[in-house]
């Protein structure tokens, strides 16, 4: 099983970018799928999850900003990110579980398979 993330670069504060997180060895149409990010010294937080029924899932810091999404004909789920804050800055990680429950989605001990990271950085 791997998870590929892409789409992180720089941005300024009030743009957007979209992150794609690719997976092989597995089908995320049976997935609970999510985000989580890790800025310096932080610990790693949850950003968003879609559920197998899809029904999406946002940490208070970024609802109404970032979006969720899954293209299930391409096995890729994305999180576009629009209103980016320097706060924003962390890298961040996809993450998948064909067992999550729901109160378990921001503890990122109970998720299986992670992906490798890519770096987000919110910067004038």
């Amino acid at each position: 099983v791997q998870l590929q993330a892409s789409g992180g670069g720089l941005v300024q504060p009030g743009g957007s970018l979209r992150l794609s997180c690719a997976a092989s060895g597995l089908t995320f149409r049976t997935f609970t799928v999510g985000w989580f990010r890790q800025a310096p010294g932080t610990e790693r937080e949850f950003v968003a999850a879609i559920r197998y029924n899809s029904v999406p899932k946002y940490s208070d810091s970024v609802k109404g900003r970032f979006t969720i999404s899954r293209d299930t004909a391409k096995n890729t789920v994305f999180l576009q990110m629009n209103s980016l804050r320097p706060e924003d800055t962390a890298v961040y990680y996809c993450t998948a579980d064909s067992r999550i429950i729901l109160s378990s989605l921001s503890d990122s001990s109970q998720w299986d398979y992670w992906g490798q990271g890519t770096l987000v950085t919110v910067s004038s």
